[in-house]
């Protein structure tokens, strides 16, 4: 049954295809990690025009107020405007006689010759309602272009200050992300004025600081439980080798001597995960450049007796790909994974293939594993440590539970990510990916 995590021995991953020419390619790495998460490079990532973010809302409603509240102004200007039109209508003058008249107006109706009172009235006033209307609506066409072009102009201004006033939340949020990526070190320190920002960037601030102390208090705590069981392990290790090599021990001491040293050592590679665990949890601050083709042939030739003995085939095309990073960290999830692809496998034509290639910003080592087939629902739980397949906590030769533990802090560490697919036909297909 395929099982996960084994300390320094990790367990099944995934080799792919079968023979030669028959052999089909591994699966293309996906772009993305099997699960949403924050990746810290995001911060960095220019977002969208159209992304509904805060300051977008914020723009639409404030250049949405001005909008509303220049069009309430615009027609109560054109009501008093078309009122005060109204009551300007009163003729300032009184027609006694009949006259002759010729019209100059290419706005009033055409008139000429002699009009009596009564037709000169009724001309007069159509002549003014048609000169009101024109002006009126001359005053509305001219309000609202005026209305649009300031629109436009609140909207570009409503930007521009709603992204001023968000700034403070902007730095939030790229601090969250990058102590997202294991950087626990990050503060804000938001300058500026006593508001509610700056209230919540300090609340902020404290929470990272205890977070900052316990984690570091319970990696040092790790590291030195870790160091410290080092020597009384070596010492019976050392012990338990002296008694084995004396000749007058009988057959029973023996084998109790040989029981006892595999529990030794069993110890002892726990001990050794442990403290590689509470290493790679944090980021690599030092990196230096590694192939990562290098580094799985490295981990493939120190499973090769391995292989060999459990009559498991190790394939694969590695090319170089080059990342920064910790070489002796990416070596050890390499091994681990090789090392579980090689110990959870079929009895019989068994193989394990690993390959290495370049992705768009990403390097991609991936392991493929004939074994015994692995429940979708049960891959999350590989990665617990202490967890394999069904079990948790139970003795086993093939490990101590901590190798896939291990490969996904590693990979963490580096910015990456490790994810693990159950093969249709048995076995794993487990893919790291580090960003270079």
């Amino acid at each position: 049954m395929p099982q996960s995590s084994a300390s320094p021995p990790p367990r099944p991953p995934v080799p792919p295809s079968p023979p030669a020419a028959g052999r089909r390619q591994p699966p293309l790495m996906p772009g993305a990690p099997p699960k949403p998460h924050w990746d810290p490079r995001d911060a960095d990532r220019p977002q969208g025009w159209f992304r509904p973010t805060i300051r977008i809302r914020l723009t639409l409603l404030y250049g949405g107020m001005f909008l509303i509240a220049g069009v309430v102004l615009l027609t109560i200007i054109y009501l008093l405007a078309a009122q005060a039109l109204h009551k300007g209508n009163a003729m300032p003058f009184v027609f006694e006689t009949d006259t002759n008249l010729r019209t100059t107006s290419g706005v009033c109706p055409e008139l000429s010759g002699p009009v009596t009172k009564g037709e000169f009235e009724d001309w007069l006033s159509d002549c003014v309602d048609r000169q009101r209307a024109i002006a009126l609506d001359e005053l509305l066409r001219s309000s609202l272009l005026a209305l649009l072009g300031l629109a436009v102009a609140a909207f570009a201004f409503g930007y521009v200050m709603a992204g001023r006033v968000l700034s403070p939340l902007g730095r939030i949020t790229r601090t969250a992300r990058q102590v997202a990526g294991s950087d626990l070190h990050r503060r804000i320190e938001l300058d500026g004025p006593d508001d509610e920002l700056k209230e919540l960037a300090d609340t902020f601030d404290e929470m990272l600081d205890r977070l900052d102390r316990a984690f570091t208090a319970q990696q040092r705590f790790v590291a030195n439980a870790s160091h410290e069981l080092r020597t009384p392990l070596a010492i019976n290790r050392t012990l338990l080798e002296v008694q084995l090599s004396d000749p007058d021990a009988t057959p029973e001491l023996a084998q109790l001597g040989k029981t006892l040293l595999a529990t030794n050592e069993r110890s002892e590679q726990l001990v050794e995960g442990l403290l590689l665990l509470a290493r790679s949890e944090n980021e690599i601050v030092d990196r230096k450049p590694v192939d990562l083709a290098e580094v799985a042939g490295q981990a493939v030739e120190q499973v090769r007796a391995e292989a060999q003995q459990r009559g498991v085939e190790l394939r694969g095309v590695r090319r170089p790909v080059l990342v920064q990073g910790n070489g002796v960290l990416l070596e050890r999830i390499a091994l681990n994974l090789v090392q579980n692809a090689v110990r959870y496998n079929v009895r019989e034509d068994g193989w394990v293939r690993v390959d290495t290639e370049a992705r768009p910003g990403q390097a991609v080592l991936v392991v493929e594993n004939t074994g015994p087939v692995v429940p979708a629902y049960e891959v999350d739980n590989m990665f617990e440590p202490f967890r394999r397949l069904r079990t948790e906590r139970t003795g086993s030769d093939k490990g101590v539970g901590l190798g896939l533990s291990i490969a996904r802090s590693v990979a963490r560490a580096h910015g990456g990510y490790v994810r693990a697919e159950p093969r249709e036909q048995g076995g794993l297909v487990m893919r790291v990916a580090i960003p270079v």
